[in-house]
C-alpha cells in the first residue's frame, strides 16, 4: 500500500513488535482465567455494542483476546493448541513478510472493521474469529502452496482451505443475519484493502498469459506440422485434424481446401506474362 509506505517512517516507532506472541499469549491468559480458574465469566468478554454503550468499555479490549473457542473436554483442548500454533504462525509469518508496521495496520483495520459494523446491530455478540479469518485468508494468498497436516495426518495445500473459507463466507453472507453479514464484510473488507492491488495485478497478468498462449497456439497453425490448409477459410489438419483436405486439379497450382469448399471456390489462374519482343 503506497500510502502507508509514504507515512511509514514516521508512524514506525508506533508499531508494536511482536504483535502476534502478544495476541496469542493473551488468548492463553484468558482461557486459563475462564475456564480453569474461572475469575472471568465468558459472557462479560464478548463484544456487545449495546452493553460498551452502557459503560462496559472493556468489551472493546476484551474480546480481541478471547480464544477460538471454549474446551468441554481433553480434545477440545488440543484444537484449541493447534488453533493458537496457526494464529501464531500466520501472524508471525505475515510480520515477517510485511514488516512490523505494515501488519499493525492489517491487525487494526481488521480490528476497527469489526468493531464499527457491530454496532450495526448493537444487541448481537461478537467475536474475533472473523479477524483471525482474515489473518488466515492474508496467509493463504500470499503462501498458497503451504501444507498443513489435517488431522495431523493429511497434508493439504493451505490454497484449497482458502478457497473452502470463501465459499464458507459466501453461504454464511447469503443464508446468515444481518450480524453474520456484516462480520463476513469486516473479514473479506480487511483483505481486500490490502490485497485488492495485488487480484488486479495477478488478474491482468493471468489474462496477458492467457493471450500469449492463444497467439501461441494461432501461430502454430503456420508451422510444418500444418500441413494443409483450405485456401478459403484457412482451416488447417492441425486445427481440424478430422476434416478431409483435398487439393483442386482445375486451380493452376496446388491449393488445397477443405470439404466445404474443395467444389465451392473460385478457381486459381495465374496471370501469364507477355513475351518479350
Amino acid at each position: 500500500m503506497s500510502w502507508l509506505n509514504r507515512i511509514g517512517r514516521k508512524l514506525e516507532p508506533f508499531a508494536i513488535p511482536h504483535l502476534t506472541l502478544i495476541i496469542v499469549t493473551g488468548q492463553l491468559f484468558m482461557l486459563v482465567a475462564i475456564v480453569f480458574i474461572g475469575i472471568i465469566p465468558a459472557s462479560d468478554c464478548v463484544l456487545l455494542p449495546a452493553a460498551v454503550l452502557r459503560g462496559e468499555w472493556w468489551r472493546l479490549v476484551s474480546f480481541a483476546f478471547l480464544p477460538p473457542f471454549l474446551p468441554g473436554d481433553m480434545w477440545d483442548a488440543l484444537w484449541i493448541g493447534f488453533a493458537l500454533y496457526m494464529i501464531f504462525l500466520f501472524g508471525t509469518s505475515l510480520e515477517n513478510h510485511w514488516g512490523r508496521l505494515r501488519f499493525n495496520a492489517f491487525m487494526l483495520c481488521g480490528y476497527l472493521l469489526t468493531v464499527g459494523l457491530s454496532f450495526v446491530t448493537p444487541h448481537a455478540q461478537t467475536t474475533n474469529v472473523f479477524i483471525s479469518g482474515s489473518l488466515f485468508l492474508a496467509f493463504a494468498w500470499l503462501n498458497p502452496n503451504f501444507e498443513i497436516m489435517l488431522f495431523f495426518i493429511l497434508p493439504v495445500r493451505i490454497k484449497w482451505l482458502a478457497l473452502i473459507t470463501w465459499i464458507g463466507y459466501g453461504i454464511m453472507f447469503v443464508g446468515g443475519g444481518l450480524s453474520m453479514k456484516l462480520m463476513v464484510v469486516a473479514a473479506t473488507g480487511n483483505f481486500l484493502v490490502f490485497f485488492s492491488r495485488d487480484i488486479f495485478q495477478r488478474a491482468r497478468t493471468g489474462r496477458r498469459h492467457m493471450a500469449k498462449q492463444a497467439e501461441r497456439i494461432a501461430g502454430q497453425n503456420d508451422t510444418p506440422l500444418a500441413r494443409n490448409r483450405c485456401h478459403v477459410c484457412g482451416k488447417t489438419s492441425q486445427s481440424h485434424p478430422q476434416e478431409d483436405f483435398r487439393y483442386c486439379s482445375k486451380c493452376e497450382g496446388e491449393y488445397c481446401y477443405c470439404s466445404e469448399h474443395i467444389r465451392n471456390h473460385t478457381h486459381v489462374v495465374l496471370a501469364k506474362t507477355k513475351p518479350e519482343n
